[in-house]
């Protein structure tokens, strides 16, 4: 891969944090501020270097230390690390309620209920059991593969889910035997200080290593840029939008990236109406929208159309008209031109990304009742509601002729991101035929998109979805090279 030189670095990070935020869903002014950074001298670091139990205002500073942290948390072996990952899983849960208030706070979107749900859940994310190693005999000797270290991996946070990506994060990854360097979104970068504050501390206290797990206190494009250029960074690990995706895999580093998603459903003829609604708003409306995996829009087949949209209502989702939804729209999308005289595309009200369904109702000039989760309209195809990664708890539903045009409509509005799809049918060879024309990360048939992650069906959590760079649900062999020994001579007993 072609390293760039700084300034084509610099120019293609340029846009990171102008577009980092909407590419999240959020710009670092609609959120609570950030601490003021310090005045940064040429290098993009603070002056002061910080480092109070993992926080710290430069990059090189964190580097080193978390480096430091790398090599003792070997010394410890595999039992360390699983010592790390239950401090790591007891301190989310039992924070899971102020912790989630304070994120709620700080970012200002989503729903506080689902920001502790989210973290009570880390629990599940897999650990040490994952790395069990593989071996070979036969004629010629013996052959151990086993799952190594990177060392330390900078990772880029979203401001959607900052602790619970974080900790997530940090179960998979030392997990694998790495520490690492968060860079967080400026949005709820205090978020995750308090966090890895509190994980270091009590790390420290039972394994006497600090700095295992590092933040920078006031990320900026400075230190990005020089997380992507830091020599004893190995590997980054990107949760965000196209353009920081873009700027990672062009840093000449490897990259695992978890990019954008449109998830998309489909509900043929044959589907459980009144279930697929109950599933959709419980995935749709999960943390107001905001997972990368939850429902964005819905295809159903046209003969079944008027009981769906019965069926929403009957399970607590607000119908508004075609003049309520032009009104929303206008609030919650501004049409911009093209680049390059290319064609006009509609850009999200960054305002309005996550917010709760009565803000979105006075948009629309509707009230609705008290506790409703998730709006829903008609609309055609090409509707902004319908093409763009929206984050809102309003859910487009397009009538379609039949079940192939609703796939075909459902694989234009995912743009081939790869990342999630749904089906509601009793039919497997419809099931079938939808999985291979969308050829998603995750697909899930008759469930809500959570089902996906292991909630509410089989399988595991992941908060780090690798769709742009193909490793997919991550885990921690994700964030391991495979290492192999070999024993030469005829050693076997049988």
């Amino acid at each position: 891969m072609k390293t760039l030189d700084p300034e084509t670095l610099r120019s293609v990070v340029e846009s990171v944090v102008a577009r980092l935020a909407a590419s999240q869903g959020l710009t670092p002014s609609a959120a609570a501020p950030a601490p003021a950074p310090a005045a940064k001298p040429s290098c993009g670091c603070s002056s002061s270097s910080g480092g109070e139990r993992g926080v710290f205002n430069c990059v090189e500073k964190a580097a080193e230390a978390a480096n430091d942290a790398h090599l003792k948390l070997k010394k410890l072996g595999v039992a360390g690390r699983a010592k790390v990952i239950e401090i790591v899983k007891s301190l989310a849960v039992g924070n899971a309620e102020p912790w989630g208030k304070f994120e709620m706070e700080e970012t200002k979107i989503g729903r506080v209920d689902h920001k502790i749900a989210k973290l009570q859940i880390t629990k599940d994310v897999p650990g040490t059991e994952w790395l069990q190693p593989y071996a070979m005999s036969g004629d010629g000797g013996i052959t151990l593969e086993e799952y190594a270290p990177f060392g330390v991996i900078g990772a880029i946070l979203p401001v959607t889910h900052s602790v619970p990506t974080l900790t997530g994060n940090v179960i998979s990854m030392v997990a694998a035997g790495n520490s690492i360097v968060f860079n967080p979104h400026p949005g709820g970068a205090r978020s995750a200080a308090m966090a890895v504050r509190a994980y270091n501390e009590a790390i420290f206290r039972e394994l006497g290593v600090d700095n295992i797990i590092t933040t920078i206190e006031s990320p900026s494009l400075e230190s990005f840029d020089a997380i992507c250029k830091n020599p004893l960074i190995s590997l980054l690990a990107i949760t965000g939008g196209p353009a920081v995706v873009g700027a990672a895999m062009k840093s000449g580093k490897r990259a695992i990236c978890a990019g954008p998603g449109n998830p998309v459903v489909v509900v043929d003829e044959t589907a459980d109406l009144a279930k697929a609604a109950r599933n959709i708003i419980e995935g749709g409306a999960f943390d107001n929208n905001l997972l990368c995996i939850g429902e964005k829009a819905v295809f159903v087949v046209g003969s079944v159309f008027n009981r769906f949209c019965d069926e929403l209502q009957k399970a607590g989702a607000a119908r508004i008209n075609s003049q309520q939804l032009e009104k929303l729209t206008a609030s919650a999308f501004t049409i911009k031109p093209g680049e390059g005289g290319g064609c006009s595309h509609a850009a999200v009200n960054r305002a309005l990304v996550g917010a709760d369904p009565s803000k979105l109702a006075e948009h629309a000039g509707v009230t609705i009742p008290n506790g409703t989760q998730l709006l829903f309209a008609e609309t055609d195809a090409d509707h902004p509601f319908v093409q763009e990664e929206q984050m809102m708890p309003m859910m487009p539903i397009v009538s379609c002729p039949d079940f192939v045009t609703a796939v075909r409509e459902a694989k234009r509005a995912e743009h081939n991101y790869r990342h999630s799809a749904i089906i509601h049918t009793k039919d497997v060879d419809h099931m079938t035929y939808m999985a291979k024309e969308m050829d998603t990360t995750i697909f899930v048939k008759n469930g809500a998109s959570v089902a996906g992650l292991g909630l509410g069906g089989e399988g595991y959590l992941s908060y780090s979805i690798a769709t742009t760079t193909g490793e997919g649900i991550t885990t921690p062999k994700t964030f391991t090279r495979i290492r192999r020994c070999v024993l030469v001579e005829n050693l076997r007993i049988i």
